[in-house]
This record gives C-alpha cells, sequence and structure tokens, in this order.
C-alpha cells in the first residue's frame, strides 16, 4: 500500500503543494497551523522564514501526519530558513545552491520525487536598504544561471516561494505608488518577466489571467482587513509541466502570518 501510493506521487498524479511564508513557525504553530495542514491534507508542504532549528520545534504533530520532513536553516538565529515537509520520502535532498552567501541564510532546498524537483525558495528582501537590495538583485541574476544549468539535468522543475517580487500592476493593490518600492521596482519586474520567459510558468497567472488576488498583506493600517495587499509568492513550473496544471490559489482565509499559503495542484489524471 505504502509503496503503490509513493509511486502515486512519484508519478505527479494529482500533487497538492502548500507553499507558505510562516514568518516563524513557532509564532504559526501557536496559531493552529498544525491543526489547519491536518485538514487540508496536503501532499507537500513549502515553509519559508521558519525562523528556527529544527531542534528548536516541536515538530511531532506534522511526524504524526506522516510527514517527511527536510530543513535548510540559516546560521543566523531566528532568521530566515526553509523546511519541505512532504508525504512521500524524497529521492535526493540538497540544502542550497552552492553560493555560500545565499547557503548560509537558508534561502534554496531542493528535493526531488521521481523526474520532478521541487526547489522551495525564499528570495532576499531589499526593504531594508540600498545594501540589501543591491544582495537581492546579485541573488536574482545568480539564481537565474543556476537554475538554468540545474533544468539542463532537471527538466520538470517547481520553483515554489517567496519572491518578494510583485510582477504586474495585477499583482498589487497600489501600483502607481509603490513604483520605487523595494519589491516593485523596475528592474525587479523586468527579472520576473524574463523570468517567465525562460521556459517557466506563472501557474496562478496561468490558471487564472484575469484574477486579482493577494498573498502578502503589511501589518500596518489594517491592510489585510481592506486586502491592500501584493502578490509575492508564487509557483513557477517548467513549460513541459503547465498542462498537467490543475489548480493554483491563494488560501486567503488561513490566517498564520502576514502572508497566506499559495496551493498548486498538478498532475495527470
Amino acid at each position: 500500500m505504502a509503496v503503490g501510493f509513493l509511486n502515486y506521487l512519484k508519478s505527479m498524479k494529482n500533487t497538492t503543494i502548500i507553499s507558505y511564508n510562516i514568518n516563524g513557525i513557532r509564532a504559526a504553530q501557536k496559531k493552529g497551523l498544525e491543526n489547519w495542514v491536518e485538514q487540508g491534507a496536503y501532499d507537500v508542504l513549502c515553509f519559508q522564514e521558519v525562523k528556527a532549528m529544527p531542534e528548536q520545534v516541536d515538530l511531532d504533530g506534522f511526524k504524526a501526519q506522516g510527514y517527511h520532513i527536510n530543513w535548510h536553516a540559516a546560521q543566523k538565529k531566528g532568521y530566515s530558513g526553509v523546511a519541505t515537509m512532504s508525504k512521500m520520502a524524497p529521492d535526493k535532498v540538497v540544502l542550497g545552491c552552492g553560493i555560500e552567501k545565499y547557503d548560509q541564510e537558508g534561502r534554496i532546498l531542493r528535493t526531488d520525487f521521481g523526474d520532478w524537483t521541487l526547489l522551495n525558495c525564499y528570495f532576499p528582501s531589499g526593504t531594508s536598504g540600498e545594501e540589501r537590495q543591491a544582495f537581492k538583485m546579485e541573488f536574482l541574476a545568480d539564481f537565474f544561471d543556476w537554475v538554468a544549468d540545474l533544468k539542463k539535468e532537471r527538466p520538470n522543475l517547481i520553483i515554489v516561494g517567496d519572491y518578494n517580487i510583485a510582477h504586474t500592476e495585477m499583482d498589487i493593490h497600489n501600483p502607481k505608488s509603490n513604483k520605487k518600492t523595494s519589491g516593485f521596482l523596475p528592474e525587479e519586474r523586468e527579472w520576473m518577466t524574463q523570468w517567465f520567459a525562460s521556459g517557466f510558468t506563472d501557474a496562478f497567472r496561468s490558471l487564472n489571467p484575469d484574477f486579482e488576488q493577494y498573498s502578502w498583506w503589511s501589518y500596518r493600517a489594517g491592510a489585510r482587513a481592506k486586502n491592500k495587499g501584493w502578490r509575492i509568492d508564487y509557483q513557477s513550473v517548467s513549460d513541459s509541466l503547465k498542462d498537467e496544471l490543475q489548480e493554483a490559489y491563494q488560501i486567503n482565509e488561513a490566517v498564520h502570518s502576514d502572508h497566506c499559503p499559495v496551493y498548486i495542484k498538478i498532475g495527470k489524471d
């Protein structure tokens, strides 16, 4: 039974994937994260900004639900970090991209399942000043090249996470007043355009070309209640997998963070 289920998932048959910047896993757990996950019965969970080492977190609730847990923590305590939890054990796990300045911040976690590869990513933010904005742009350039090389070896890629960029005016509540704001700068948006022209599909926008839905809201001025948000959490899938996309949306009603989970269902019927 277990082997059959594993093969079922590895064939990408109706696999459900959640990507969620939880802004601190311990804080999210206190807000009912594990119960929410159990109700959804998702195949794969990709958490960003876990802000903890795995040994600092009570993971028994996730393990009891049958999740295999892989973790890439930042060297700096209480900062960044990503974790991927999957009902199927990955064939291969790789922490980082091999570039030390990014890997020490725990920004990329690769898991391979059969003939497809999942990248759980937390892109840098540039909101704290010019130095981090420059770091962010360096990351974008290096990530683009690294993925291009990886795609030659592993053509079926799903790259989820907090990209910290709103791509188009449909992806932000007030584009005019944010044109000079990190996360909506012209050079960041141009990177996204080039990214999606390089062999990747924006899963949500592909299935919902005219739907405005956000994944992050500022804690200030009641932004979430007013739905004054940004869509900065994405699921990029190799164009080879585009026809297997079944569903993609933001789960706005889940409130464990300043982000909400983003969901895709992908695979052959």
